[in-house]
């Protein structure tokens, strides 16, 4: 009796400190009543957006009150950490929750004008909450065990959200993305496994703070390389990547938007919060490996857009590019690196899904995804001319874009560390990046058509959400290119946060210290 009375809380938990399980909470109920309510067809898209507002409010919450007051914590069930399931917030994980869910409010709001009535009944809505709840509580948990789990929660919502209207299309391209991804999952269930079996322990302040007294670094390192290898496959690094361009484009675009906007930078985080927060020492015994797959990702991303006639294939293979470039700075190590790959990431959410929906605009206009069939864009709608060119140099990383700082910053802690070989496949693939685009922008929207010109095949009153859509997510790129210090300085805390662990797991284990 005394040893389970001490392993449970003296008192209730602050109020506050619910911030950190509202927005998976916001989500699954969300889900949960958009299932019910799924024959109203007309009411799913109203209800969803609504719910993402309020989720994206208390995330931007969340992330206010972990800048003032540090980490935010909150344990299951009154146990003290670390018997109970903990969420631990810091920010990292809410920077990365909010542009998140940021990112899937834009999109449910361009789904408006992409998804129709047969998709609305078999559950798309729903799909997406469920989703959002996984790519939330990944960000958000506390636990590598419930980080497993929120994984799986997000990839089987994504598996249904791919294979919605069951075209032959879809179907191949779920089947490509389902067998990679299980057996990613089955390295990242393994090698938790191995992890309880050595430290006795799932809660990640715990395993840090065990490992920095002293475990016993010969199965650590096994257990780091197979975390390497199963968030590597989730993020779509070389060269298990092949998986990311054969299924992003088979769905509707505004589930492309989703897919390449958020799923490749969960991959991202799990592996900077494992091994540069959970288990530095083999990170950096592993930074050699990630320098070749860094690169070998870069290349194969930027090449493989510059190869591409397919718009959707195209920014499939930008979304690889770009999973490179952030793998960069994890190789480099050290605060700037780290910085600039957290900063990248944030771009990415938000560059990634508006260059999808921005493709899904093209086609609208143009009736094709194809840049064989395209063009004369320009002549029918010069305002979305303008909004891509600067998507384009956003994506490209060129001024006034998002994408140059990061880049720059990425770059000059290579060259810093001495790793010039990962500055120059920085700016090589920003250079292909940039060629493969404006070849988009001036095939689609400066070529004159040819004779017989595709028909527009989408109505047209039913653009207005996705053009404001377009417009909301282009606020904070170029904010970010406009004026980038406050980024810079949340990914500056963020990396911070990695590196020394102490505020998170002091945060985690303050009922100890009373």
């Amino acid at each position: 009796m005394a040893a389970g009375a001490g392993a449970m809380m003296a008192g209730s938990m602050p109020a506050g400190n619910w911030l950190a399980i509202l927005p998976v909470a916001l989500a699954i109920a969300g889900g949960a009543a958009l299932l019910m309510l799924r024959h109203r067809a007309r009411g799913q898209g109203a209800g969803a957006v609504a719910l993402l507002a309020a989720i994206v409010a208390v995330d931007a919450l969340l992330l206010r009150r972990v800048l003032t007051g540090g980490p935010v914590v909150m344990t299951m069930g009154n146990w003290q950490p670390p018997f109970g399931i903990t969420f631990a917030v810091d920010a990292l994980g809410a920077g990365f929750a909010l542009a998140a869910s940021f990112v899937a409010l834009c999109c449910c709001l361009y789904s408006f004008a992409d998804i129709d009535a047969p998709r609305r009944r078999y559950g798309f809505y729903p799909f997406m909450m469920l989703m959002m709840a996984g790519v939330n509580g990944a960000f958000l948990t506390g636990d590598i065990f419930n980080l497993y789990v929120w994984f799986e929660v997000f990839l089987i919502s994504s598996f249904g959200l791919l294979i919605l209207g069951s075209e032959r299309e879809q179907i191949d391209g779920a089947t490509k993305y389902a067998v990679l991804n299980l057996i990613a999952t089955a390295l990242f269930l393994i090698a938790t496994a191995y992890l309880y079996g050595a430290l006795g322990t799932l809660n990640m302040a715990d395993i840090a703070r065990r490992i920095a007294a002293g475990a016993d670094a010969a199965p650590l390192a096994t257990i780091a390389g197979l975390y390497l290898l199963a968030f590597a496959m989730k993020a779509a690094a070389f060269p298990l990547n092949f998986w990311l361009p054969a299924s992003y484009h088979t769905p509707r675009i505004v589930t492309g938007a989703l897919f390449g906007g958020l799923l490749t930078k969960v991959g991202i985080y799990a592996l900077l919060r494992v091994l540069v927060m959970l288990m530095p020492e083999q990170g950096r015994l592993y930074a050699p490996l990630l320098e070749v797959v860094a690169i070998g990702t870069m290349l194969v991303g930027s090449l493989g857009a510059l190869a591409q006639s397919d718009l959707r294939r195209m920014a499939g293979f930008l979304v690889i590019s770009g999973v490179g470039v952030m793998l960069a700075g994890l190789a480099t190590g050290g605060e700037a690196a780290l910085a600039g790959t957290i900063v990248y990431g944030l771009h990415s959410m938000l560059a990634m899904a508006i260059l999808y929906l921005l493709i899904g605009a093209m086609k609208d206009l143009g009736g094709s995804f194809s840049l064989h069939e395209l063009g004369s864009l320009y002549r029918r709608a010069p305002g979305l001319a303008a909004l891509a060119l600067f998507v384009v140099l956003s994506v490209a990383g060129l001024p006034p874009g998002s994408g140059l700082w990061p880049k720059a910053l990425l770059a000059k802690a290579s060259l810093d560390a001495g790793a010039w070989w990962l500055a120059a496949g920085i700016l090589a693939t920003g250079f292909l990046s940039t060629i493969a685009l404006g070849r988009m922008f001036a095939l689609a929207f400066w070529r004159d058509t040819v004779a017989d010109e595709p028909q527009i095949s989408t109505p047209v009153p039913r653009r207005g959400q996705g053009r404001a859509a377009l417009l909301a997510l282009a606020v904070p790129l170029a904010a970010m290119g406009l004026y980038p210090e406050p980024f810079l300085s949340l990914s500056a805390e963020a990396a911070r946060g990695l590196m020394n662990a102490d505020a998170y797991i002091g945060a985690v284990f303050a009922t100890e210290a009373r």
